[in-house]
């Protein structure tokens, strides 16, 4: 989908969103309504993709990142400046690129002299990281070095620099792009970087009906306005919430037998693990996908999970931690498959084990 002009994002006032209710009851009504809400302004401007946007709903509730991949034209940059809008919070781009450093993103010291006292002193001048939403696009077309400018913030909500730490403004929440069909110059993330995605989110091409529609809103001569839902406040707020939810025995049991099936040196590993494997989810994994069922209940008005809720967050929490060896490659099978094959391999356990 075309982006609009400079014009048509320009800033101008917008009315502030309604307070959250008090009460845990409430906010959970809230934030169901939020969520309908959410994906019909976002409608005005992006079309389809509801999956998406749930996903990164969940992610952002849950204080996690996502790393985004797609073909290009598929609306992520638009997508991410939208909800920005949508939940009354700042955001900022940075375009990765070979030559970017790390101070390009943390921000970077400079020398200030006194016009009074002749004193010289060093200022810290915030780079773009200090934001809510930071839209890091391409991630892989810049080294390694740069890449790992973001761990800081994205694990300690802060940087550091000159011997002093700055933290960042909550919510600080990360979306990555990434191309996955165009990979010369450029640099895989690490796996240590990639685990402090809480989600990949896979983006596809619409379906027929949805590229239409886009084709009609692009081309017009009209300009959408969207309505801010849920403040920055309130977005901290739920996020305790979440955590707050309570999650049964029986759930959280099959939670941990689903990513030690991961690991091809396990016992319980099935066979198809061991065979395209070479190793795979940590304990990090566990903790996103009882957050992520988490906040997915809540995003449904329930303040209680399933392991539905854990099924459904499985794909994009374990697709890129588990790391496919040569015999996987060999037979045409992706992280997908074999999670899919997982899910039908785990079974629930009895919630009367737990009682």
């Amino acid at each position: 989908m075309s982006e609009p002009t400079a014009a048509e994002t320009a800033e101008k006032p917008r009315p502030a969103a309604p307070p959250l209710p008090e009460s845990e009851a409430e906010a959970v009504a809230h934030l169901h309504e939020a969520r309908k809400r959410i994906r019909l302004e976002l409608g005005k401007i992006v079309i389809g993709q509801h999956d998406v946007v749930d996903q990164l709903l969940v992610a952002l509730f849950s204080r996690g990142h996502c790393l985004m991949v797609g073909v290009p034209g598929l609306a992520k940059t638009l997508m991410v400046r939208t909800l920005a809008q949508v939940l009354e919070l700042d955001s900022k781009r940075i375009q990765f690129t070979p030559d970017l450093m790390p101070s390009d993103i943390t921000g970077t010291q400079i020398l200030q002299e006194d016009p009074q006292t002749r004193q010289r002193t060093f200022r810290f001048m915030k780079g773009p990281v200090f934001t809510n939403i930071l839209l890091a696009d391409e991630i892989n077309r810049t080294p390694p070095k740069t890449q790992a400018a973001l761990l800081e913030a994205m694990q300690e909500g802060r940087v550091t620099t000159g011997g002093h730490s700055y933290p960042l403004a909550p919510p600080f929440f990360v979306l990555a792009t990434q191309n996955p069909i165009e990979q010369e110059g450029t640099y895989p993330l690490p796996e240590a970087q990639l685990d402090r995605f809480m989600f990949m989110v896979k983006i596809a091409y619409p379906t027929r009906d949805e590229e239409m529609e886009i084709y009609r809103v692009t081309t017009g001569d009209v300009e959408v306005q969207v309505k801010p839902v849920l403040s920055g406040e309130a977005i901290l707020r739920l996020q305790k919430l979440v955590r707050r939810v309570p999650v049964s025995d029986h759930v959280t049991a099959y939670v941990a037998d689903l990513v030690r099936a991961t690991r091809p040196d396990a016992p319980e590993a099935p066979a198809f693990v061991k065979n395209w494997l070479s190793w795979g989810a940590g304990p990090r994994a566990g903790q996103y996908l009882l957050l992520a069922a988490k906040a997915r209940a809540i995003l449904m008005g329930r303040m209680n999970v399933s392991c539905e809720d854990v099924r459904h967050a499985a794909p994009p929490v374990l697709r890129h931690r588990m790391f496919c060896n040569f015999n996987a490659s060999s037979e045409g099978v992706d992280a997908d498959r074999i999670v899919e094959m997982l899910l039908k391999h785990v079974p629930e356990p009895k919630p009367e084990d737990y009682r």
